[in-house]
């Protein structure tokens, strides 16, 4: 997949972010393909397709200046893949970050310290870069809860001589978030909606169970799923309290999952 506007691939922004975190004294632990992208890797056939590459730096975030420093590294490394003839010196952080960041988030607090940079695509799939130190809930069901480890396909392509082929190739190593591999497996082959501690779903869960059904996608306890709805829906008005809030919601995920 390349990176926005530019022919460069995504192991090689990996490849420089990586890098000068490790310069700035931020140590990055792994790095993980995550969501659809990795379900989609492991079964093909599920329905579930993917339109956002999600990259995760498991590193080290103690506060503020580690966030700022990771914010500072995107934008800087995006400077090195824009085409050749572009004016590098007149394009200032603020230009890149309009030009090239579809979302930024962060969080922040005693559960949870990660931030999200979205980089937008000319082909409509987004690499998401997220940067997690720590992440109480990873996932919403267990079809899109798997990630895989991708340093031995980083170091291949870092070292090898030769291309990869069918008997030349680096071993990967794939889980799940959910914690029963070979069950969120089965669950996805057979396109079944199930999940561990509801209550735990933010409000965009909702959603998210909508766009499965929509995929085919179906209950694997129907008694189950009741409840997940009751709590779902709870959630959502919870986190979307105002009508406002709802509807650019609504919008934005349908932008984001249908939109083509």
């Amino acid at each position: 997949m390349e990176l926005p506007h530019s022919g460069g691939k995504t192991k090689d922004i990996v490849k420089v972010v990586r890098s000068r975190m490790e310069e700035k004294g931020i140590h990055v632990r792994e790095v993980r393909l995550n969501g659809s992208a990795a379900s989609y890797v492991l079964h093909e056939d599920s329905g579930l397709g993917w339109k956002d590459l999600d990259l995760i730096f498991c590193a080290e975030l103690k506060g503020e200046t580690e966030f700022r420093i990771v914010k500072d590294i995107v934008l800087d490394s995006l400077l090195d893949f824009l085409p050749e003839g572009v004016n590098k010196e007149k394009i200032t952080p603020v230009t890149l970050k309009e030009a090239y960041v579809q979302k930024m988030v962060k969080v922040c607090n005693d559960s949870d310290r990660w931030s999200l940079i979205s980089l937008s695509n000319n082909h409509g799939k987004n690499v998401e870069l997220k940067f997690v130190d720590s992440l109480r809930r990873q996932f919403e069901f267990s079809v899109d809860s798997f990630q895989i480890r991708l340093d031995s396909l980083l170091l291949f392509y870092e070292c090898s001589e030769h291309p990869m082929a069918a008997t030349f190739h680096p071993t990967i190593l794939g889980e799940s978030v959910y914690g029963d591999f070979p069950t969120a497996l089965d669950h996805l082959r057979r396109r079944l909606i199930c999940t561990r501690s509801p209550e735990e779903i933010r409000g965009g869960g909702l959603l998210k169970y909508c766009h499965l059904l929509v995929r085919g996608f179906r209950a694997a306890s129907d008694e189950e799923m009741k409840l997940l709805q009751r709590y779902m829906c709870s959630r959502f008005f919870i986190d979307f309290p105002d009508v406002n809030d709802q509807r650019r919601k609504l919008e934005s995920y349908l932008q984001n999952h249908f939109v083509t």
